[in-house]
């Protein structure tokens, strides 16, 4: 596995862990934001650290990696090189979490799901649920950033190349919002989630 301390570096090296007001894809308010793909734009960062994450499912005989669109693609990716297996990635259709392209699981086939950042794990949970509905056999869960800080429960072994805790609060208790000085910004790549 990869060092914590290393991943810390490369995260610094790469501007991806970022400080402000953000507004998280789950609806909640942080002043941290994890921007993942800062790191997966560079191929020798991605390397390094799904080789670490790699060698944690070495032994589990895995037949594919499958990552969420968009931030698990190339972690889905990366990891199946190394892993020397294929590749899938689920999209969003409707709202929900699909198979496209003709991509199949196979009944049985052990999958690995991978993906850039967790922090409710909603998007690993949907496509787990994919892997189940094609009976494969879920082996793990791999991230680069797991925001929860192990808190996530997926029934599976989860690696993380690094594992920390980000404070997040629901709009109506986030402290940042009640001083008033620091605007709210919406990054990542998804809607909000409405409850």
């Amino acid at each position: 596995m990869i060092k914590r301390e290393r991943v810390i570096e490369i995260l610094e090296d790469t501007s991806a862990l970022k400080k402000g007001h953000f507004l998280l894809t789950s609806g909640r308010h942080s002043d941290q934001y994890m921007q993942c793909a800062q790191v997966l734009q560079y191929p020798e960062y991605t390397g390094e650290i799904c080789k670490g994450l790699a060698k944690e499912f070495k032994d589990d005989k895995i037949d594919i990696v499958v990552g969420p669109a968009t931030g698990g693609i190339i972690m889905a990716y990366e990891l199946a090189r190394q892993l020397e297996t294929p590749t899938m990635f689920t999209e969003r259709e409707n709202g929900k979490m699909v198979l496209r392209r003709n991509f199949a699981i196979p009944k049985g086939a052990k999958v690995l799901v991978a993906e850039d950042v967790i922090t409710t794990g909603g998007s690993v949970k949907e496509v787990i649920e994919l892997v189940k509905e094609a009976e494969g056999e879920l082996v793990g869960v791999a991230v680069l950033v797991d925001r929860s800080n192990g808190k996530i429960d997926f029934g599976t072994k989860l690696r993380a190349g690094l594992s920390l805790e980000v404070l997040s609060y629901g709009a109506e208790e986030c402290p940042i919002c009640k001083e008033g000085n620091i605007p709210l910004v919406k990054p990542g790549s998804r809607g909000i989630k409405k409850d």
